[in-house]
């Protein structure tokens, strides 16, 4: 059993983490919000802290002396790093670097995880099939440049400082609790609020040619904890299913779920300025190294989503 400092606890993946680090791995769980959120999970005490405040992350890890340290503060939505590429900047690049920075302050060398994102490797994958970690990354939005950013800073600061870093490319994850501003959560949320009489019987879509790579999230924590134990420092891994699915054939499942004769309209305000035929995971590094495999059926994990929003909109 060890100490484990969850950055950005109150995000949809922070309480996924939260449970399988302290329910399936033992461990004594601490989490970090910003003070605007309220947040007040059972498996993990919680800090409010600022990541732009370099000298508050310093006083906290020394209060605490995590372990192992998950780096989950971030801005990570596409469509909003395209409306605020400042604030994305900010907290996903300056945040990131400043818990870099705070690390090298202390007088022992916990290991963190650093997400990052299958939206790093840009159109790689459309003449590739599945993207590995050897290949270069092309980011095509905001987001993922700063991403791309955070994997190069984990790099040099692990071989330049002897930081015990690990970076973690993840492919799009879904499950109860996320957000409207990602594409599943937003399929199911329509759905919802049209059975619920709350809107009319149209669903608004973007872009349904693409192919992405989703994966549960809790199959996704249980990743991160896998290597924060398995994992070999310096080095990163891709996490996701390894399987591209069509975004129509996913909103199919959904439409399929609802007893509604749902009409399906596209808004341009849902397509992105640039967007990437096709990400597929390559995880057979995951797998090897951590003995990681998938444990949730997704068509289970879309009813999960729906039946979320079912709950909220009725």
């Amino acid at each position: 059993m060890g100490k484990a400092l969850v950055l950005g606890a109150a995000g949809f993946v922070g309480g996924y983490l939260i449970d399988c680090l302290k329910n399936e791995f033992g461990m004594e769980v601490y989490g970090t919000k910003i003070s605007s959120q309220v947040y007040a999970h059972e498996g993990a005490r919680i800090f409010d802290l600022d990541i732009l405040d370099k000298e508050k992350i310093v006083s906290l890890f020394k209060e605490i002396r995590p372990d192992c340290i998950f780096h989950l503060a971030a801005q990570s939505s596409v469509s909003i790093s395209w409306k605020n590429p400042q604030l994305t900047v900010d907290i996903n690049i300056k945040g990131a670097l400043n818990v870099l920075e705070a690390l090298r302050e202390l007088d022992y060398r916990p290991r963190i995880i650093l997400v990052g994102s299958g939206e790093e490797y840009g159109p790689s994958g459309a003449d590739l099939g599945k993207i590995g970690e050897e290949t270069l990354p092309k980011p095509v939005n905001i987001y993922a440049a700063t991403k791309a950013t955070q994997n190069m800073f984990g790099s040099i600061y692990s071989k330049a400082y002897g930081l015990d870093v690990i970076s973690v490319r993840a492919f799009n994850h879904i499950g109860p609790g996320q957000a409207a501003t990602f594409v599943i959560s937003d399929f199911c949320k329509q759905v919802a609020e049209i059975e619920a009489g709350k809107k009319e019987s149209v669903i608004y879509v973007g872009n349904l040619s693409a192919y992405r790579d989703f994966t549960d999230v809790r199959d996704v924590v249980r990743a991160y904890a896998l290597l924060s134990q398995s994992g070999r420092t310096g080095e990163t891994y891709n996490v996701g299913s390894g399987h591209a699915m069509q975004v129509r054939s996913l909103l199919d499942k959904i439409l399929s779920l609802s007893d509604r004769r749902i009409e399906v309209r596209v808004d341009e305000n849902k397509m992105r300025p640039v967007d990437v035929p096709k990400i597929e995971a390559d995880i057979s590094k995951l797998c090897r190294e951590t003995g990681w495999e998938i444990q949730h059926c997704i068509d289970d994990t879309i009813k999960d989503v729906l039946d979320w929003w079912r709950k909220i909109c009725k």
